[in-house]
C-alpha cells in the first residue's frame, strides 16, 4: 500500500488525536485551547484561523468519531463513521503544493474550520485503509495498562504494541522475569 507524504501526515494526526483522549481517569491532552494551538502547530495543520472553545468542542467530537474507528474492526461499520465524517467535513479535494512541500490533496474545503479538516484529511487517510482492506492495520496498543491507537505499517502486519520500546519492552521484560522466577520456584523443590 502506497502512502503518501500528505496521508502520512494525516495518519499521524489522527493517531495523535486519538491518544489524546483521557484514558480511565487520565487527563485529557485536549484541556484547553492552549492544547489545541500545539497539537495545530505540531501537526503543521494548515490554513487554520483563529481557535476558539468551539473548534476545541468540535476537534473532541471528532476525535472520539475516529476512536470509534479504531476500536471497530467491522469494515462496514468503520466506513459508515468514516463517510458521516467526511460528509459533515464538507469535502471538497483540491491539489496544492503550499509550504515547500510538492504537490498533494487537500480534502477540507477553502476556509474550514480545524475540526473540519482534521475530519476531511484524516478521514481520508483511514478511508485510504479500509478501502485497500487493510483496516486491521489501525490497532490499539495490546500492552494490558495501556490503549493508545496506532497504525501498524509494518510488512507483516506484526506489530502489537504502540511503542516497542516503552510498552513492548516492558511486557517482554516481565515476562523474562517471570520465568526466570517460575524456574528458580522449579529448582528449589
Amino acid at each position: 500500500m502506497l502512502i503518501t507524504h500528505d496521508n502520512r501526515c494525516s495518519l499521524d494526526a489522527v493517531v495523535d488525536l486519538v491518544n489524546t483522549a483521557p484514558e480511565e481517569g487520565g487527563a485529557d491532552g485536549l484541556a484547553d485551547l492552549t492544547a489545541l494551538r500545539d497539537f495545530v502547530r505540531r501537526h503543521e495543520v494548515s490554513e487554520v484561523g483563529v481557535l476558539a472553545e468551539r473548534d476545541l468542542t468540535d476537534v473532541r467530537r471528532v476525535r472520539g468519531r475516529f476512536a470509534e474507528v479504531f476500536a471497530n474492526p467491522e469494515p462496514r461499520a468503520a466506513s459508515t463513521i468514516i463517510n458521516e465524517l467526511i460528509a459533515a467535513a464538507g469535502t471538497t479535494p483540491r491539489l496544492t503544493d503550499h509550504d515547500g512541500y510538492d504537490w498533494h490533496i487537500h480534502y477540507f474545503a477553502p476556509g474550514a474550520s480545524v475540526a473540519d479538516h482534521l475530519a476531511a484529511d484524516c478521514g481520508m487517510a483511514l478511508a485510504f485503509f479500509v478501502v485497500a482492506g487493510e483496516q486491521e492495520r489501525l490497532r490499539r496498543c495490546e500492552a494490558p495498562d495501556c490503549r493508545r491507537a496506532f497504525v501498524d505499517l509494518s510488512r507483516n502486519r506484526s506489530r502489537r504494541y504502540c511503542d516497542s520500546r516503552t510498552c513492548g519492552n516492558r511486557l517482554h521484560v516481565a515476562a523474562y522475569r517471570a520465568r526466570r522466577k517460575e524456574a528458580a520456584g522449579q529448582r528449589g523443590r
